[in-house]
Order: structure tokens, then C-alpha cells, then sequence
């Protein structure tokens, strides 16, 4: 039986890892779970999968938790701190952080320090302060297994491969729901628009980072720490249909593909029960069905956070933390209906062009940014 915690159980991602959990109740079981405002659904989480703590990071909500929880045996804390401090203090075969935004970044370093593996689908940890986290790993022998379906699809075409035999990886994006979408008119899309993403079902955040693109973005930089090739070696393609998560192409001209339905069940799984790929009875991808799959470079017209993104990972420094601190908070400025779409990336930009480098191996410089308001 693999032990798990679960940070960030009431989203998309952490929803998803108990209907894993659910395929395989004989080999996975959570040792406790957290949540950040949804403390009834932490609550029924709770009751049903009986981990031994729960978190909620609203503090104003730890009596509402404790109330639902009465009787259970199950110990109940608050507060953000706690979630740091289970990170690092329970002990547990791979914890599972799925917490959106930066503050899943210091749980993950909190694991790390302790040696603990991450199986990581909280991008922004590798993006703000992957140089630090790689380090640390170096140090405590921890590993990083990803969940996101492109990391997770590069992860098993390199699976009993040299690196010295890889030419390139190839990062494949749909192009979200604004691929085909008159540029004159991209002032005028609505947040209600871009949430609508026409293959993955996300939360609010990555789907908005789906339709400019930023995700793809903050992808490569992700790529470039957990599988250390240089930036020139990391392509992106965009492939509408998602059935490609991506690809790795070997010094020989081949190239190995990961295929599979868009469903984010897949790469969760692998990364719970790495090496194995255990059963399922999930859907099926039915090629015939598909017929045919396309392919394209990216407009960088349409879409300048790739450029930007490019521009970032060859500054290095905490240039990456600026950009991806800069988008969050330009992310839900547009969702609250004070910018206008392509101010996202814009806002991005000017950050980028103000910010003056910190220590990227200070958790304190890194925090520093974090808590910096871009304009």
C-alpha cells in the first residue's frame, strides 16, 4: 500500500487523483489531505477516504472543518503554514501537490528538503525556483515525478533512454479556444470565452494560461528543470486535438510519441504508481475514431508569451519568477474584469522589462518577488 498526501484535494487536479484512488484502493491510500476554501468538499473528502489530518488553509473556516469532522478520529488544522509544515513533517511514499498558483511552491521545497518525492503538478514550484529545487534534490536524493500530461508524456518516451541520444523534446499545445480567432478582435474576448477550452476540463487559472499560451510558456521552463536539455533543445508544436502530449526526437531522426484521450486520470496515475502502468477502465483512444491528427508551428503574433518565455529562460536569474508572478496576478485581474485579454501577456512584459535579478537560490528573493505587485 502507497501512502499519500494530497495537497490541494478539492481542485481539478486533486479530484481527479481520489478517482485514481478509488481505481485502486488496494494499492493507494492518503495520509492526509488539504484544502485551501472549500471546506465542505474537504469535508465529504474526508469522510469517505478517512486520511489521518485535513487541512484547510482558510483559518476562518478550521472551526467549520473541526464541526464536520467531529467524531471521525481525523485530526484537523489551518492555515498555510500547516500545509508547509505536513509537507515536511509526515512522513509518506510521494506527495501528490496540486495546489494552483505559487503557493504551492514552498510545500514542494518543504518535501524536497525532507527527501520526501513529489509527484508535481503545481508548475509554478519548478518555474519560480527550479534551480533551488533541483539542488536540494541533488542534496536529499528526492525526485520530482510530473503530472502535467506533456511532462508526464516526455517522462515515459525518455523512460530506458540515454540522454546523450536525445536530439530534441517536443512540447505540444491545442492552441486553446482562440487558435483560429481574428487577431482584431482579440480586445474585445470576454473571460467567459477563454474558459472554454475545447479539449481539457480545468480549473480557472490554467485555462485562462491555455488560451494566451503563457502555460505552454511556463511549461518550457518546467521542462528545462526537470529534464536539464538546453532551451535551444525544446521545441513546441501546437496540435489541436491533444491526443499527442508530446514528443522526444532521438539523434537518428525518430521520434517517440505519448498518445492517449485528454484525460488528466492518465499521467496522475503514472506518476502515483511509477514504474508500472497500472490497469483501468477509463476510455480508450480509438485512432480510427480521430482519423487524423494536425500539426503547426506557433504564431508568435497570436501568441507573444512564447517568445516572452523563451526570453526568460535564457535571463535565467529570477526572471522565471517574475513571469510567472506577473501572469498570476494579470490571470485574475482579467477574470475580475480590469484588463482586457491581451493586456495579460502586455502586463507580463513590462514587469519582465522593470524587474532588476535576485538570488535564485534564495527562498527568501524568491518570496520577495512573489509578494511584489505588478502593474
Amino acid at each position: 500500500m502507497k501512502t499519500i498526501g494530497l495537497l490541494g484535494s478539492t481542485g481539478s487536479i486533486g479530484k481527479n487523483v481520489l478517482r485514481v484512488i478509488d481505481t485502486h484502493p488496494e494499492r493507494f491510500s492518503i495520509a492526509y489531505m488539504t484544502a485551501n476554501t472549500q471546506v465542505d468538499v474537504l469535508i465529504e473528502q474526508a469522510k469517505t477516504y478517512m486520511p489521518h489530518t485535513v487541512i484547510i488553509g482558510d483559518e476562518k473556516k478550521y472551526d467549520v472543518l473541526c464541526k464536520g469532522l467531529s467524531g471521525t478520529g481525523i485530526t484537523c488544522a489551518a492555515g498555510y503554514t500547516a500545509i508547509v509544515n505536513i509537507s515536511r513533517d509526515i512522513e509518506v511514499d510521494v506527495i501528490l501537490n496540486a495546489i494552483v498558483g505559487i503557493a504551492g511552491m514552498q510545500p514542494t521545497i518543504a518535501a524536497v528538503k525532507k527527501g520526501r518525492d513529489v509527484a508535481l503538478s503545481n508548475k509554478e514550484s519548478l518555474v519560480m525556483a527550479g534551480t533551488l529545487i533541483n539542488n536540494i534534490c541533488a542534496e536529499t536524493g528526492a525526485k520530482i515525478f510530473p503530472v502535467d500530461s506533456e511532462h508526464s508524456a516526455i517522462w515515459q518516451c525518455l523512460t530506458g533512454e540515454s540522454e546523450s541520444n536525445v536530439e530534441k523534446i517536443i512540447l505540444t499545445g491545442s492552441g486553446g479556444p482562440f487558435l483560429r480567432r481574428e487577431l482584431s478582435t482579440f480586445d474585445m474576448i470576454r473571460p467567459e470565452e477563454a474558459l472554454k477550452h475545447p479539449n481539457w476540463s480545468m480549473g480557472a487559472k490554467i485555462t485562462i494560461d491555455s488560451a494566451t499560451m503563457i502555460n505552454k510558456g511556463l511549461e518550457l521552463i518546467e521542462a528545462y528543470h526537470l529534464f536539464h536539455l538546453d532551451a535551444s533543445r525544446i521545441d513546441i508544436m501546437i496540435h489541436p486535438e491533444s491526443i499527442i502530449h508530446s514528443m522526444v526526437q532521438f539523434n537518428d531522426g525518430s521520434i517517440k510519441a505519448q498518445l492517449g484521450i485528454p484525460d488528466m486520470k492518465v499521467p496522475i496515475q503514472y506518476a502515483l504508481s511509477y514504474p508500472e502502468h497500472l490497469p483501468s477502465n477509463w476510455p480508450r483512444l480509438d485512432l480510427t475514431e480521430i482519423a487524423t491528427l494536425h500539426f503547426e508551428q506557433p504564431d508568435n503574433t497570436r501568441f507573444p508569451s512564447l517568445a516572452l518565455a523563451r526570453q526568460v529562460l535564457k535571463q535565467g536569474e529570477t526572471y522565471p519568477a517574475v513571469f510567472n508572478v506577473a501572469n498570476e496576478q494579470a490571470v485574475y485581474r482579467f477574470l475580475n474584469g480590469e484588463i482586457s485579454f491581451p493586456e495579460i501577456t502586455a502586463s507580463v512584459k513590462r514587469a519582465l522589462d522593470d524587474h532588476q535579478p535576485l538570488d535564485p537560490l534564495s527562498l527568501e528573493d524568491i518570496l520577495k518577488i512573489s509578494k511584489i505587485r505588478m502593474n
